[in-house]
C-alpha cells in the first residue's frame, strides 16, 4: 500500500502554512487530513469531544493523528449532552432499519456549525486562513450542516466575524470530500495509504465492536465494497 505521507520529499512542518483541521476519528475526517497534509500544510487537528455515544472515535483520532503527524492535536471537551436532541447525545436508540430520506435522530443540533466555529477561532488565534472539514453532500444522512450551502454560508460568515477576515484576510473553509461518494472516499484512503482500520465510523458500538447496522455502519461498508475493499 503506498505511504505518501511519508515521503522523504515530504517538506518538513515547520516549513508548511498552518491549517485547522475537524478530526472526528471517522473515515472522512482521516480522508481530509490526508489530503490537507498532500496539499502542503501543516495541521492543527481539533477532536470535540462532546460526550457522544460512539467515544470511542476519539481513540481512533489519536492514532490517525500519530499516524498523518499532525502538528499538534487538541481534544476539546463540548459536554453536549447537556442539550440532548440527537442520538448520540441522549438516550434515544440509534436507528438501525436503513438509510432514510429525512434528517435522521443521529443528527446533532447545529454541530458543525459549532465545531467549525470553533475550529475557525483557533485558525484566527495561530494565524492560519485554511479550515479543513470532511462533509459529504452525496453518501450522507441527510444532515443539512453537510450540504455546499453550509460551507459556502459560513465561509462567508467568517470573513465577517474575525480580526483577519475584517482587515481584509480571506478565510477560506476546505471542503474537498463535498462530492465524493463514499467509495470514492475509501479509494481515497487507498492511494494516500491510510488504512480504513484506523477510522471509526459506528454511531453505536457493540462491546468495542461496530454495530453493523447504523447509517454510518451501512454507508461505510457499502463504500469500502464498492472501493474493492472488504470492510
Amino acid at each position: 500500500m503506498p505511504d505518501l505521507l511519508e515521503t522523504p520529499d515530504l517538506p518538513d512542518k515547520s516549513d508548511l502554512p498552518l491549517a485547522v483541521i475537524l478530526l472526528s476519528g471517522g473515515l472522512d475526517s482521516m480522508v481530509c487530513a490526508g489530503l490537507a497534509r498532500e496539499q502542503g500544510f501543516a495541521l492543527l487537528a481539533l477532536t470535540i469531544d462532546y460526550n457522544q455515544r460512539h467515544r470511542i472515535e476519539l481513540d481512533a483520532a489519536r492514532v490517525i493523528c500519530e499516524r498523518i503527524g499532525v502538528a499538534r492535536h487538541v481534544v476539546l471537551p463540548m459536554d453536549l449532552r447537556q442539550f440532548g436532541g440527537s442520538a448520540l447525545t441522549a438516550e434515544i436508540d440509534v436507528p438501525k432499519d436503513g438509510v432514510g430520506t429525512d434528517i435522521p435522530v443521529t443528527y446533532v443540533p447545529a454541530r458543525n456549525l459549532v465545531f467549525l466555529s470553533l475550529a475557525l477561532a483557533w485558525a484566527e488565534a495561530a494565524g492560519s486562513k485554511d479550515i479543513f472539514i470532511g462533509v459529504n453532500a452525496l453518501d450522507y444522512s441527510g444532515y443539512p450542516d453537510c450540504r455546499p450551502e453550509f460551507i459556502d454560508g459560513f465561509q462567508s460568515l467568517a470573513r465577517v466575524a474575525t480580526k483577519f477576515g475584517t482587515e481584509g484576510g480571506n478565510v477560506r473553509i476546505h471542503a474537498p470530500l463535498q462530492h465524493l461518494s463514499k467509495a470514492d472516499i475509501a479509494r481515497e484512503s487507498f492511494r494516500l495509504g491510510l488504512d480504513p482500520a484506523m477510522s471509526w465510523s459506528c454511531y453505536d458500538p457493540q462491546g468495542g465492536q461496530p454495530c453493523g447496522s447504523c447509517d454510518s455502519c451501512r454507508l461505510r461498508e457499502a463504500g469500502l465494497a464498492e472501493a474493492g475493499r472488504v470492510p
